[in-house]
């Protein structure tokens, strides 16, 4: 196989011409199948997922993305078991996308691997960059976010809608704004109170049976 210098320093993380990338090894096929997804009935559940899972390098069990769907090249994501994304997320994937267990991502949000030089000069040249991004285990990230590259979202964290997560975010925590801060941590209120939450689900499910 021939080597394509270009390639290899995008998915390093160092700067790359993507224009000079070589044929074989370009965007097109992860663009085309994402077309595919997005033109299917809505409906047709099992062909949208046997899609999804030929679009991405690899998916765990149970995996639902809600289309429309946008990659640059899908190859370079990795999702994990038991993930739902609502519709017109983005995974601009010139570097990794790396998603853990039981991950939930809202509507429109995007996950941007991709950067540009800040020098005007460098950058109208056509040089570019990429850093990976990594979401770990049991994460809900609200609709409308941003994901930029070089970013780790802890786990059990949860991103608020609309926030433009730039820095890491640590585990068991809620953040929010632009740029996104910790709002809080998650914790024993928590369990508590959605414990309750469920315990109140559970009597009305019973009751109702009962009248039934």
């Amino acid at each position: 196989m021939t080597k394509d210098f270009e390639y290899e320093q995008m998915l390093n993380g160092e700067l790359y011409k993507a224009m000079q990338i070589k044929p074989e090894n370009r965007s097109d096929e992860g663009k085309a199948i994402a077309q595919q997804i997005n033109n299917l009935p809505i409906n047709n559940t099992k062909e949208i997922v046997e899609m999804e899972r030929k679009l991405f390098k690899r998916t765990g069990k149970n995996l639902y993305i809600n289309p429309p769907v946008q990659v640059d090249y899908g190859r370079h994501v990795e999702i994990g078991d038991n993930f739902y994304a609502n519709m017109d997320c983005i995974f601009l994937d010139v570097n990794s996308i790396i998603i853990g267990d039981n991950v939930m991502v809202g509507p429109r949000t995007s996950f941007l691997t991709a950067g540009h030089p800040t020098d005007p000069e460098i950058r109208v040249d056509g040089y570019e960059f990429g850093y990976p991004i990594k979401v770990e285990d049991n994460v809900w990230i609200g609709g409308n976010c941003t994901i930029i590259g070089g970013v780790t979202i802890g786990k059990n964290s949860i991103v608020g809608a609309g926030a433009v997560v730039t820095k890491d975010v640590p585990a068991d925590s809620i953040v929010g704004g632009n740029p996104a801060r910790v709002i809080r941590k998650v914790g024993i209120e928590d369990k508590k109170k959605w414990a309750r939450q469920v315990e109140q689900y559970h009597k009305k499910l019973n009751a109702m049976n009962e009248l039934n």
